[in-house]
């Protein structure tokens, strides 16, 4: 059996082979509360089908790409047409540009309707990403269980994403580890998490 850990507190999730810190109480309650109403509520979600086992099936959340100019992303298998840097979006993204001290071109936004909706294991390791990318993911609303799980030692680690965190993944992370949003029965409320990113256009 794999060993599994839970992570109760933020700072560094990850024992090796890159960097994931959480920073639990990024945003105040106030400012989760506002963005989370604002992203909900203007943000043109779309829903996509993923195939599985040869079958067109609905993607088990809705999600959105939002992209400077002319910046397509293919995610999960489907090319998304990037809309523009709308409000309150871009006002996070400038505050996790402050925070990290890096620059972000992307962003892909996943609305999680009840604990249903899922993601399921994957790395943010596509060539557009570039080499050891950082990537700010913000979670909003409901606080969901993220399970990181190494490729190699299949070592995995837990941790709760609560409202106005911000996890930032970085280094060689995605190289070595797979990460998920699990099904759960016991949320009922949505929840919407921003990945921030920065694409490298000759990729």
């Amino acid at each position: 059996m794999p060993n599994q850990q839970s992570i109760p507190f933020g700072g560094e999730l990850l024992p090796t082979d890159g960097s994931a810190v959480l920073i639990p109480g990024f945003l105040s309650e106030t400012e989760a509360d506002d963005f989370f109403a604002g992203l909900h509520s203007k943000t043109p979600w779309e829903e996509h089908s993923i195939k599985l086992f040869g079958k067109q099936i609905p993607e088990p959340r809705l999600s959105t790409w939002h992209a400077d100019a002319d910046l397509p992303y293919t995610y999960s298998g489907v090319p998304r047409t990037p809309h523009p840097w709308i409000e309150p979006l871009a006002s996070l993204r400038a505050a996790c540009e402050t925070h990290t001290g890096h620059s972000f071109n992307g962003a892909l936004l996943n609305l999680y309707r009840t604990g249903q909706d899922t993601m399921g294991w994957h790395s943010d390791d596509e060539a557009i990403n570039g080499p050891n990318p950082v990537i700010a993911s913000v979670s909003l609303g409901a606080e969901r269980r993220f399970d990181f799980r190494h490729k190699q030692t299949r070592e995995i680690i837990s941790v709760a994403l609560p409202h106005g965190s911000l996890l930032v993944m970085s280094g060689t992370c995605q190289t070595y580890w797979l990460h998920r949003i699990a099904k759960t029965t016991r949320v009922l409320q949505p929840r919407i998490n921003v990945t921030f990113r920065h694409l490298i256009t000759n990729a």
